[in-house]
């Protein structure tokens, strides 16, 4: 996204004309009071988003028996929004910049009242599976909400905050997945598990509060113009592809968990839908809560480190698991799943600090190889940035998709959750060895300038 002051004619009350975070005095005097002010409601709205994207990983724990739609058929249902949410991160992304940060953010929150009406229409037995179906793509909106927040507060915040804001937009963000599961334990403990509308009917209003919300306190950036030729230039950047990996052994787990929770305690574990929910909600709020400090730590420490030792740990906690799936022990299964939602969040934290970080290394080098000014350079960092965050955060998503249809073809064939959690394993053991080879390795034989930590320290 172009953040050139340039030629702008947006005007209005809630459009900003000037931008320029990385300017010191300007932050201290006016921009850091309006980042945090946009940061706030910002989280409120993608809570929610979150809230109706995960939707039915809550909804399923409604569907018994005279629902007739057998495990498999709810992993499916479950793996839906996952799907719908990954495509439309990427017009989201773009409807930022076309549209204004504040006037995207009250559309895409309307938005959300589409699923939660249709669920409220559809939740009850007789209804067809491939009606379900459609209604749980619809939920696919609220992970849309995601990408454009985070392009968004992006433009908002300095280079040397982004770790910190971004963590802290996208935890409160994922809050939203625990916050729902926790509505569902107290609605099925006190009325039972027949009666998911009231599920929805709390959500409904909580909707029309985020979208008054921002456009009553949020704010447009003029100089945020819709730029496709950043678009498609970070499509040809192979960083945003190796990104794309990373965060789909990060991001991917963590969504794709968070769905898939519910299910695997009933079908592996025998718990019913009172005793799953008890369970589901804690791994995603540690999860959730602990992404902040995975930006923090990332803007301390290098992103690149901390996503390097992250993907080490899930790996340790998923040999964990598959110890205790394949013995059928819950609690050393609750321990190693519930560390694996820790480290997944501390990741997702720490690899949406790199992108950000690995276009201003590379804007550094434009300064030496193209003579480019460092306000050009830091402008080519905030465009390229900004569209490789809508990317890589669409593709990530997928990585929910993936772990639900394992899930699934898991218990299918085996009758239990080991073989995709061992499919896992690899996957994080790809992870962390390509963060070391790509961020972190420094090849002795290359040229001083080339052993310039500008990519090992993103």
């Amino acid at each position: 996204m172009s953040t050139s002051t340039a030629g702008t004619s947006r005007t209005g009350g809630r459009w900003i004309q000037q931008w320029d975070p990385e300017d010191e005095a300007f932050w201290e005097s006016t921009g850091k009071r309006t980042a945090n002010r946009n940061l706030i409601f910002s989280v409120l709205s993608e809570h929610i988003g979150f809230s109706i994207w995960s939707l039915w990983s809550v909804m399923v724990l409604f569907m018994g028996p005279k629902y007739h739609v057998d495990p498999a058929g709810k992993f499916f249902l479950v793996a839906m929004p996952t799907l719908v949410g990954a495509f439309v991160r990427i017009p989201y992304t773009v409807a930022v910049a076309r549209f204004g940060g504040r006037n995207w953010t009250v559309v895409s929150a309307l938005l959300l009242l589409l699923p939660t009406l249709a669920a409220a229409y559809v939740m009850h037995p007789g209804t067809s599976y491939t009606t379900f179906m459609l209604v749980a793509a619809l939920t696919g909106l609220g992970g849309g909400n995601f990408a454009s927040s985070m392009t968004n507060i992006n433009a908002f915040f300095p280079m040397r905050r982004k770790g910190w804001a971004l963590g802290l937009n996208a935890g409160g963000g994922n809050i939203g997945v625990p916050v729902i599961q926790l509505i569902a334990l107290a609605v099925i403990t006190w009325a039972g598990a027949t009666h998911p509308r009231i599920v929805l009917g709390i959500y409904l209003p909580l909707i029309i509060v985020a979208a008054a919300c921002a456009a009553l306190f949020m704010d447009n950036l003029a100089p945020m113009k819709s730029d496709t030729g950043a678009l498609a230039a970070v499509i040809k950047e192979k960083h945003t592809w190796l990104m794309s990996v990373l965060y789909i052994g990060s991001f991917g787990s963590f969504i794709g968990f968070s769905f898939a929770f519910g299910l695997v305690l009933q079908n592996q574990f025998g718990r019913t839908p009172l005793q799953a929910a008890q369970l589901t909600f804690i791994g995603p709020l540690l999860g959730s809560l602990i992404r902040p400090i995975g930006g923090k730590l990332a803007d301390r420490f290098g992103g690149s480190r901390i996503t390097f030792w992250n993907f080490v740990a899930m790996a340790a906690a998923t040999c964990v698991v598959v110890y205790a799936s394949s013995v059928k022990s819950l609690p050393v299964f609750l321990v190693g799943f519930i560390a694996l939602f820790v480290f997944a969040g501390l990741g997702n934290g720490s690899t949406y600090k790199m992108i950000p970080g690995i276009f201003d290394a590379k804007a550094q080098d434009r300064i030496a190889v193209h003579g480019d000014t460092q306000e050009q350079a830091a402008a080519w960092s905030r465009r390229m940035s900004g569209a490789a965050i809508g990317v890589i955060g669409a593709v990530g998503a997928l990585g929910g998709l993936l772990i639900n249809l394992a899930f699934r073809q898991s218990f299918l064939t085996a009758k239990s959750g080991t073989p995709a959690f061992v499919s896992f394993l690899a996957a994080y053991g790809v992870c962390f060895a390509l963060t070391w080879a790509v961020y972190l390795r420094r090849p002795s034989a290359a040229p001083a300038e080339a052993q310039r930590p500008a990519l090992a320290e993103v």
